[in-house]
């Protein structure tokens, strides 16, 4: 019995090609990873991204400080990624056909989209105000020195005065040295520190709750030697067992002491100072000079170098007019005072924030 060509299957030609198959199940599949590998990925990127453009930014703002340029601060408040991935496949096969002939089709398309959405806003206004203008509170200040911050360390960065001896502070219009005391009271505190002999806690005093400072004096003579250069340098009551801390220029009594301490903005003015700006800058009024007439032997806060290249080793390197500025990566000191200043704008952050919203972004 004879079979008409005409009855056979239009598809008896059809091979199974695997490679086409694997193609397809590739395409179909392919946005369904895209969300959760997301995450590391970007979550990682994005840190580092940011830590680098905050260092840069910080270490901008300090050399247009020691120009007298303003300091412009730009936060970054939202980082949005979305991705979308599109797959189109189109398939044909073969037959036979003594008219139309032999026909045959495959094809594919895709698509894969970025869009990253990223918030700026500039520090101005109350922000600005609460950021870089407010002191930092003295309870924080305290708690940086029970939390085993060297005190030497903070009062360096961190206090304008207490109860009237003078730190350095390198301001071109209201620049002062260093009272020779405070280097001394500075290094008996820090030694005091060193061997336990320090101690704070939070008292409640009438309607509100203070801070108070006393010292273990039966540890060892020469904690109580300290102890003794600590008290005559702030003049406090050799008998006192507990001294109040407060914010201001001068105690009111000898079992007081009264402590200004630096806005950001302060710190930053007195740690521009430091910085190494090229001569012809200087001779020709482009950049401040400090002249310290009292200096004392302590090393600088921190050392930002100039130079007219880009340096190789740098924790943090910005280009400023026609001068390259860096930190050097090796330089732990100034690396160390460079971190806690980035570290400090969360002390002074105060009132309350609103919450931020809860945003719902698709990856695929």
């Amino acid at each position: 019995m004879k079979t008409d060509k005409k009855d056979e299957p239009m598809f008896k030609n059809f091979r199974f090609n695997p490679v086409i198959m694997m193609l397809i199940l590739i395409l179909l599949a392919g946005c369904s990873g895209i969300g959760p590998g997301s995450v590391e990925r970007d979550r990682f990127d994005y840190v580092n991204a940011l830590s680098s453009s905050w260092k840069k930014q910080i270490l901008l703002n300090l050399v247009k400080i020691r120009y007298l340029d303003a300091p412009v601060f730009l936060d970054v408040s939202s980082v949005i990624s979305q991705y979308a991935v599109e797959g189109k496949i189109d398939l044909g096969a073969s037959w036979n056909d003594p008219i139309l002939g032999d026909s045959q089709m495959l094809g594919g398309s895709g698509k894969y989209t970025d869009r990253p959405t990223i918030t700026y806003s500039p520090l101005t206004g109350d922000k600005f105000s609460r950021s870089l203008m407010t002191p930092i509170p003295i309870k924080g200040f305290l708690f940086l020195i029970q939390s085993e911050y060297p005190v030497d360390f903070l009062f360096r960065i961190g206090v304008q005065t207490i109860n009237g001896v003078d730190n350095r502070f390198g301001a071109k219009a209201m620049g002062k040295s260093a009272d020779p005391r405070f280097r001394r009271l500075i290094d008996a505190m820090r030694r005091i520190q060193k061997l336990g002999g320090l101690g704070m806690r939070v008292k409640p005093m009438g309607d509100k709750k203070a801070v108070v400072v006393f010292f273990r004096s039966k540890l060892s003579d020469e904690i109580a030697k300290d102890i003794n250069t600590v008290r005559q340098i702030l003049g406090l009551n050799p008998d006192a067992k507990e001294i109040r801390v407060v914010y201001g220029a001068f105690a009111a009594d000898d079992q007081e002491i009264a402590m200004l301490t630096r806005s950001m903005l302060q710190i930053m003015i007195e740690l521009a100072s430091y910085i190494d700006v090229p001569a012809k800058d200087i001779d020709e009024g482009r950049a401040a000079k400090f002249s310290d007439k009292n200096a004392t032997d302590m090393p600088p806060l921190i050392r930002i170098h100039s130079g007219a290249s880009h340096p190789e080793d740098a924790l943090v390197s910005i280009r400023y007019r026609d001068n390259w500025f860096w930190i050097d990566d090796t330089d732990l000191d100034s690396k160390r005072v460079f971190s806690f200043l980035m570290m400090l704008f969360s002390l002074t952050e105060t009132g309350e924030k609103s919450g931020a919203p809860i945003v719902t972004v698709p990856t695929n």
